[in-house]
């Protein structure tokens, strides 16, 4: 790669919107999260048959009660909420059902970034929504005597960028967001 285009990459992936994340930090859901699901506007009666924890299958949806399957992997919390309710109304189940989607904070449901190579804690580190790379360093232990922080690699859904995180720790505004899922080599 020609090592002009690097600041050129870099920008472009600052610039991007988060995959996987909406303007409002939303992360799309994935197969084996926890979803919490509420919904009003329908007969009391029948809350409790809907309202309650759902764990996303292995084919991507939650079943849930009329309904049936609906897909959740893939959809933000907001989308899911919208996609159940036009399905109720859809159905003339139910006229003004109101849903709210929100993500159980159960082990299935965690978020982690990976940090490998010239580290002294290797390691999967927790995902949180301010999590940048050096963050996410910092979280695995910090930088070990032998690394290389200027070729370290970022790779996210499967293109690898170089960073060189020198430039970043005397310029703090260029250290990058992270995603969910991304990897950090860093050299030794």
């Amino acid at each position: 790669m020609n090592t002009r285009l690097i600041p050129l990459a870099l920008a472009a992936l600052l610039l991007m919107p988060a995959m996987g994340l909406a303007q409002n930090g939303e992360l799309a859901l994935k197969t084996n999260d926890r979803v919490t699901i509420s919904i009003g506007g329908i007969p009391d009666s029948e809350v409790a048959q809907i309202s309650k924890v759902y764990t996303i299958g292995d084919n991507g949806s939650v079943n849930l009660l009329y309904i049936g399957e609906i897909r959740a992997a893939g959809l933000k919390p907001s989308s899911l909420q919208r996609a159940i309710e036009q399905t109720y109304k859809d159905r003339e189940i139910y006229t003004r059902p109101t849903v709210t989607v929100s993500i159980d904070g159960a082990d299935g449901t965690a978020r982690f970034v990976y940090v490998v190579g010239g580290i002294k804690g290797n390691g999967t580190v927790p995902y949180n929504g301010s999590m940048t790379v050096l963050k996410a360093i910092s979280a695995a232990g910090g930088f070990s005597p032998f690394a290389k922080p200027s070729k370290t690699k970022l790779i996210r859904n499967g293109q690898t960028y170089e960073i060189n995180l020198k430039d970043i720790s005397s310029d703090p505004s260029k250290d990058m967001k992270l995603q969910p899922e991304d990897q950090i080599i860093v050299p030794e």
